[in-house]
């Protein structure tokens, strides 16, 4: 089987590679038969590289130990799901992952193109297939998921060679969380090929209206989703997991993934002001360039070895073939912009300060001045090392600094940016606008300060909050009581239907409403509390308005683990609320590796997050931490709000498809009597 998926990776190297160069003839002698071949060769390299992925995973599936991926990640006791989920437990097999998800992501591009943009398309498919080209060849020789085990007997000969049993599965991957979260969070980073590739074929083609931006304006929302809730999936493993009682330590893996995210938003609002006005072209194309750039830089840093993290992988011999990609690609998308810059001039100007292009444009450099200051801390470790010899090692408090004001000036202006006026905003409008979003955010301001908060960082965010949630339901009530004059509904409903009626805007409005509720919840932080103390049966401990007692601690075993759970009653008012069970496993087959359990009561309000840290020095007492974190819970609802306002923006309109599937037939037909005609 190992041979078999080997042999798969080969063929799909050998059918990408025509992809490439077939795609680049047909358009250059103008054949649109080879270019048909390039795209059907895009296609069977995808059914290639999905039967090796199907052998990896029927490897993991048997234990076979003699493939070294699968000794390396997975155990004869470790249960199914996570004997699947080491797919991408070690960096040879998430390479896989990777080839696989853009193999994929290839070919519906193909597909569902197959009569659209046909003088694009060559052009498409051969920078799909470079970029499929390349992380092939990484995958079949430099870390190949099917190398085989091998022994060097006494005369110098080698023989296959099977363990009786594999190192197992990280245990800090052996959460629902991660097993989703790898694979949500390549389709983010991998999905951003499409839009690039896109506008590579239009700068080459010199089509640089808004057609490209149009064709991959739902690609980009998709992949943007996805990599939103991997950000969001993975903070709720650390939260859970790795037991420190926070969801994001600005990590420099963490932090890879923030970057193209923010890029990703930026471009995504960036381009309204394109296909509106026909502005920013030379900035949009940028930005898709850097983010894309950003999504290959965030899998350089799991692989390079050049930083240490959690999530990295081992040192690896990629790190370096990743810097030279990204420095040709980026070479040549700078070529092509600077020499088709007469055609990426603007149809308009700027007119006003004080419009909505003005908002966009502004919330646009804050987004990369956001994700300079993100790669700039990441990075300035391994610069100081190379500049100096010594490793400055740059913190939360950093970040914290920096990221705080640019995050609230961002909050503002989402509330800002639809109160404006396309071209130009009056006075007057300004005003009536203004009036009581500001009235009711310095009415909360002065009952926060009449309460006590003094806080400036906490203060500003509240009030921000409450003005930008203040505009958004502005928004939906004036458009609702429109429709309510005009059609007789009641007001639910005719709020539903103005919003599935103008789907993009109301669904961006949503959207903007979960940052409000995120904000919300990273706010809380300001309030946190922990208390630690060594506990034993019958002993109590304090922490808010929390008693905890412990009243038991266990010890046992389960198939892959030994575990030490100790059992808290908790008390509020004198009465029990809840009882929880903090456990320390230590993982049999990984070298007693140990995780944190953690025991969780998650209110609107607050969460209360305990943690058994292990025995005491002394051996007769264990280690309870306790933590109260305030307004968590928003985050995670903020986040499942965004993910409704975005499908909500990704719901077609149904008189759009049907217009769409007409142009489709036409289109096709015409394509393929040329076809015939050549």
């Amino acid at each position: 089987m190992s041979n078999l998926g080997t042999f798969c990776l080969l063929l799909a190297l050998c059918l990408s590679l025509y992809g490439l160069f077939a795609s680049l003839l047909g358009a250059a002698l103008k054949q649109h038969r080879i270019v048909r071949s390039a795209e059907r060769a895009a296609i069977a390299s995808c059914a290639s590289i999905l039967l090796a992925l199907v052998s990896l995973l029927y490897l993991l599936a048997t234990s076979d130990f003699s493939v070294e991926h699968v000794a390396q990640s997975t155990s004869r006791d470790l249960p199914l799901f996570y004997k699947l989920a080491a797919l991408w437990g070690a960096h040879d097999g998430s390479m896989l992952l990777w080839v696989f998800v853009t193999a994929v992501f290839s070919g519906i591009v193909v597909f569902q193109n197959r009569f659209r943009y046909r003088d694009m398309m060559p052009y498409v498919v051969a920078v799909l297939m470079f970029n499929l080209s390349f992380f092939l060849i990484l995958n079949i020789f430099l870390s190949n998921p099917f190398d085989e085990l091998v022994q060097v007997l006494p005369g110098g000969t080698m023989q296959k060679f099977s363990p009786p049993d594999g190192r197992g599965l990280n245990p800090l991957l052996q959460y629902w969380a991660m097993v989703i979260h790898p694979p949500i969070l390549y389709l983010g980073f991998i999905g951003f090929v499409v839009p690039f590739a896109f506008a590579i074929a239009a700068l080459i083609t010199r089509q640089l209206g808004d057609t490209w931006i149009r064709t991959t304006r739902r690609w980009t929302l998709v992949t943007w989703l996805f990599l939103g809730v991997g950000l969001i999936l993975g903070g709720k493993w650390a939260y859970v997991e790795l037991g420190w009682g926070g969801y994001w330590g600005w990590d420099p893996v963490e932090n890879s993934s923030l970057m193209p995210w923010l890029a990703g938003t930026a471009f995504l609002h960036s381009v309204i002001v394109q296909e509106r006005k026909g502005m920013l072209k030379v900035w949009n194309v940028l930005l898709i360039v850097i983010t894309y750039l950003l999504g290959i830089f965030g899998t350089f840093i799991t692989r390079s070895g050049i930083i240490n993290s959690v999530h990295a992988f081992a040192d690896s011999k990629l790190g370096v073939f990743f810097l030279y990609y990204m420095l040709l690609v980026l070479g040549a998308s700078l070529y092509l912009i600077i020499d088709r810059l007469p055609y990426l001039k603007s149809e308009r100007r700027l007119d006003s300060v004080l419009s909505r292009e003005s908002a966009f444009l502004f919330n646009n450099l804050l987004l990369l001045v956001a994700c300079f200051a993100v790669l700039w801390g990441t990075m300035f470790p391994v610069l100081s090392n190379w500049v100096e010899g010594t490793k400055i090692t740059v913190g939360p408090p950093f970040f914290n600094n920096v990221g705080v004001p640019i995050g609230l000036m961002l909050l503002l202006l989402t509330g800002v940016g639809p109160l404006f006026a396309w071209r130009k905003t009056s006075v007057e409008s300004l005003k009536k606008a203004f009036l009581w979003p500001v009235i009711l955010a310095l009415l909360l301001c002065v009952v926060l300060l009449a309460a006590g908060m003094r806080s400036f960082y906490v203060l500003v965010s509240f009030t921000l909050s409450m003005f930008v949630l203040v505009t958004i339901v502005q928004e939906f009530w004036k458009g609702t009581r429109v429709r309510v004059r005009k059609t007789g509904e009641n007001f639910a409903l005719a709020m539903v239907n103005l919003t599935l009626k103008n789907k993009r805007r109301y669904g961006g409005y949503i959207v903007h409403l979960a940052v409000v509720l995120m904000f919300i919840g990273l706010t809380g932080n300001a309030f946190n509390r922990e208390t630690s103390q060594a506990m034993v049966p019958g002993d109590e401990m304090q922490i808010g308005r929390y008693t905890l007692k412990m009243t038991e601690y266990h010890e046992g075993e389960a198939a892959n683990y030994q575990y030490g759970r100790a059992t808290l009653e908790v008390y509020s008012g004198g009465k029990l609320i809840r009882t929880m069970q903090p456990e320390k496993r230590f993982y049999k087959a990984s070298e007693g590796q140990s995780t944190t359990e953690v025991a969780l009561y998650s209110k609107p309000l607050e969460d209360l997050y305990v943690v058994l840290a292990g025995p005491s020095n002394d051996g007769k007492r264990y280690e309870i931490t306790a933590h109260v974190n305030p307004l968590v819970w928003w985050v995670w609802f903020g986040a499942a709000v965004m993910v409704a306002g975005t499908l909500i923006t990704l719901l077609p309109d149904k008189r759009s498809s049907f217009a769409n599937a007409q142009l489709t037939i036409a289109e096709a037909a015409e394509i393929e009597m040329g076809v015939k005609a050549r």
